[in-house]
This record gives structure tokens, sequence and C-alpha cells, in this order.
């Protein structure tokens, strides 16, 4: 039987490019398994803004991450990839991280190169640690490594501050750390994947999220400019946030919400979507009418 990581290095290899979307929680999941998406993706922007309420400023811990990992995983069998930030730690927690992650059923995490009080990727002012240390992060995810297939993915931030020759650098000596694919942060061009991907004989991954530095690319136009995975940390969430704003609007102001009910999931297709009937059919099964004890 396939593990998590072979499932999710099998689409890669299998779907060009590999389209993976965000999905916040479990029942996010459900939904991108049942649009057809061969593999789903943890934001750590998703758990600290929708878990918490919080900015992604490096202010969740590895339980926070882990506990939301746990339940999209218990609950859909598609291979997920974990934000795991700056790894929560030196050598020894990284190596915590890594063993959690496996036995939370995770396909892979990404582990990035900026300092520990990070930014997000498209905004100023990220800082990045120093080439040795971030090949440090990936040595101790390697060595942690517990199932051979587990995706190891290295990110870098570098472009922005660094310049496209230097992300490249960073990238080699990442790769030679034990990088298993490569997370490519803030690209601005096409011809900048294309670079990197003439000098980096791993899997690419493109981060298309809305509003940020990177144009929305299409996947045929990453393709061709030699990515493997294309990535749509948000997409959901925020339509999510943006619709459950105007049925909050419209309820507050017309006392009813009969005039949003076509913006709505409804109760059938909510049921058919967690498989609803087939746990009453097997309550029913299991116990006679008003025999349930609790």
């Amino acid at each position: 039987m396939l593990n998590s990581g072979n499932l999710f290095r099998l689409a890669i290899a299998e779907e060009k490019p590999l389209q993976i979307v965000g999905t916040i929680n479990a029942i996010s999941a459900l939904i991108a398994k049942k649009a057809g998406f061969r593999a789903i993706y943890l934001s750590g922007a998703g758990v600290a803004n929708a878990s918490f309420g919080v900015p992604d400023l490096g202010i969740t811990t590895l339980n926070d991450v882990l506990q939301d990992a746990r339940r999209i995983t218990g609950a859909c069998d598609l291979p997920l990839l974990v934000d795991a930030d700056t790894g929560f730690g030196g050598a020894f927690n990284i190596a915590r991280m890594i063993r959690e992650m496996i036995n939370a059923n995770v396909a892979g995490v990404h582990i990035e190169d900026q300092v520990s009080m990070k930014r997000c990727g498209h905004r100023p002012g990220k800082l990045l640690v120093k080439t040795e240390e971030m090949v440090d992060r990936i040595k101790a995810a390697v060595d942690a490594r517990t199932e051979a297939d587990f995706v190891i993915m290295a990110r870098t931030d570098a472009l922005a501050s660094e310049g496209m020759e230097a992300t490249v650098e960073r990238c080699q000596r990442y790769i030679e750390a034990g990088a298993d694919m490569i997370f490519f942060e803030g690209v601005e061009q096409l011809k900048q994947y294309e670079t990197l991907s003439k000098h980096c004989d791993v899997p690419i991954l493109a981060n298309i999220t809305e509003f940020g530095v990177t144009p929305l690319f299409t996947k045929q136009e990453l393709y061709k400019a030699g990515v493997n995975m294309v990535l749509y940390p948000l997409s959901a969430f925020r339509a999510m946030n943006k619709t459950a704003l105007h049925i909050y609007d419209a309820i507050r102001k017309d006392g009813t919400q009969r005039i949003v009910l076509d913006d709505m999931q409804t109760r059938q297709e909510l049921y058919d979507l967690i498989h609803y009937f087939s746990y009453e059919s097997k309550l029913d099964e299991l116990f006679a009418k008003g025999e349930i004890h609790e």
C-alpha cells in the first residue's frame, strides 16, 4: 500500500504540472478531493489566519500546525503537503517536527530559509539566514526522516533580496544537502522559473497566490517554464471569507437569510460530502431504535 509520500511523488510524475490547492480544514480537503485534485496543502498562513485569527508572522507553533494537519489527514486520503515555516527551532526541533509529521500521515513539508521571525513571502522586509544555516536545517530534516518517500522541500525567499544568481546557488546547495524539491517563492517573471529549472534537477514548485508579487500564470505557462507543481495556497479560503461576510451582512441587514440561500451549500450537499447517511445506517445496524445508551 502506498503511503502519503509515495502518492505525492506519483501525482507529480503523472500530472504535469501537478495542481495543489490549499485546504484550511478537513471539510475543505474533502471539497478539493470532490473537485478532482490529487494533492492538497496546509498553509502556515492558513493555520495562523483561519485557526487563530493572527498574522502569518511565526506566531503559531508546531503543535498548532500538527493539530490542523491531523484533522485533514484523518478525514481525507489525498497527500498533504504542509508548511513547516523555518522548522520550528534548531536541529532537534526540526527532527521532532519531521517525525510528528510522518506520524500524522503527512506527505511532506517545506522548510524555508528566512530567519525564525519570518514574514509572508510576498511582503517586503524578509531576512534570510546564511546558506549554511539553511543547509543545516535540511540535513536535520533528512536525518530524521523514517520514511524514504516523505518529501522534504526547501523553500527559498532569496530572489527578492539576493537576486537570481544567488538563488540558484542556494538551491543547488539545498539539493546537495538532501532537499527533494524546491519551493521558489516571490517570482515575478516566467524566465526566472526557466533559469532555475535549467540549474536544478529536482521538481520545482510555483506559488501562485493571489494579490502578491507573482502574476497569476497559467499552469500551461508554468509547465513550459519548467515548473512541476503549481500551488494555490489560500484561494478557497479567500473566497470563503468574502462569501461569509456577504451572508452575515445580508442576515444582519434583512433579518433573514432568504435572499442568500443560493450562495449556500445545501444540507443535502453537505450530507453527501461527509457521507452522513452511511453513519445513520451504521447506527441503525448496530442498535435498535431507541436503545442507544450514552
